[in-house]
């Protein structure tokens, strides 16, 4: 009887053992498919929606670039670039809100997303369109050659090979000094560019003609000239990263409302004293 009992016993705890095995070896199936990534349950937000989300936009802009972007007596940033890029943020219902830099270092702060967009007379080039997206022009310039007041020497463009030129390292206008032979002398602004002109540190300086316009209308004492204008027209528009299609859509249909409501002209007739863009 102890013999049966003690068999009795044993397989039972055989039986036990050999279920407590099963389960901790033995996952649990579950034939439901697994929750998708949060990237895919949630769309990411273009750069419109984040902006219009974060109330801002932010701009990259020079502030040394007079008449389009720069402070006056008070210190307060004005120009014309800021007042159109402002009223833009305005009609999306945004606080415009200004990062200030080197021009050279603009499209490098645009690249790491410190600014949305750069509001700073940039030209719209086709290499310049392969890596960023451009609004529709807000501006329409030329190109001037501007030297020392005692230099009877430099008449036009084919006179300034070999000669020394204090330009921007990424401007358009430095490309228009190296077409005819010009030693590029770096600056980080026009204001540099100017200083080195009138010390006569330079022999020559490439640069916008509506600036320079602006700059004698102010400082007419200063022994600079402007010998040539560049026959090409310049376009200028804000500058945006790769990929930005629907703020760069809501750029344009604010601008072309405010030329269609004669803002745009407005603005640039308190600047220039003309419609300059278009």
């Amino acid at each position: 009887m102890k013999k049966l009992l003690f068999s009795v016993l044993t397989s039972a705890l055989l039986v036990a053992l050999a279920g407590c095995g099963s389960s901790s070896s033995q996952a649990p199936q579950n034939n439901a498919s697994p929750a998708p990534a949060a990237s895919e349950e949630k769309k990411e937000q273009n750069l419109l929606e984040k902006v219009k989300a974060d109330g801002k936009i932010l701009i990259g802009t020079e502030g040394t670039y007079s008449p389009f972007t720069f402070h006056d007596q008070s210190g307060k940033l004005t120009g014309y670039d800021v007042e159109v890029v402002t009223e833009v943020a305005k009609r999306l219902g945004v606080e415009p809100v200004f990062q200030e830099t080197q021009w050279d270092a603009m499209f490098a702060g645009l690249d790491s997303k410190r600014f949305d967009v750069v509001a700073n007379q940039v030209g719209i080039r086709p290499d310049r369109q392969e890596k960023y997206d451009f609004s529709n022009p807000y501006t329409v310039s030329t190109a001037v050659l501007v030297t020392h007041k005692d230099n009877t020497t430099v008449k036009g463009f084919e006179d300034i090979k070999g000669l020394k030129a204090a330009q921007t390292l990424t401007s358009n206008l430095t490309d228009i000094a190296k077409k005819n032979g010009a030693e590029i002398v770096g600056v980080e602004g026009f204001n540099q560019a100017i200083d080195l002109l009138t010390s006569k540190r330079v022999d020559i300086t490439i640069n916008d003609g509506l600036s320079l316009l602006d700059f004698l209308k102010q400082k007419p004492d200063t022994p600079i000239k402007i010998v040539a204008k560049d026959p090409n027209v310049a376009t200028n528009g804000f500058l945006f990263r790769k990929g930005s299609a629907e703020l760069v859509e809501a750029f344009n249909k604010a601008l072309d409302d405010m030329t269609k409501d004669g803002t745009l002209a407005k603005i640039s007739e308190k600047w220039f004293g003309a419609d300059v863009s278009k």
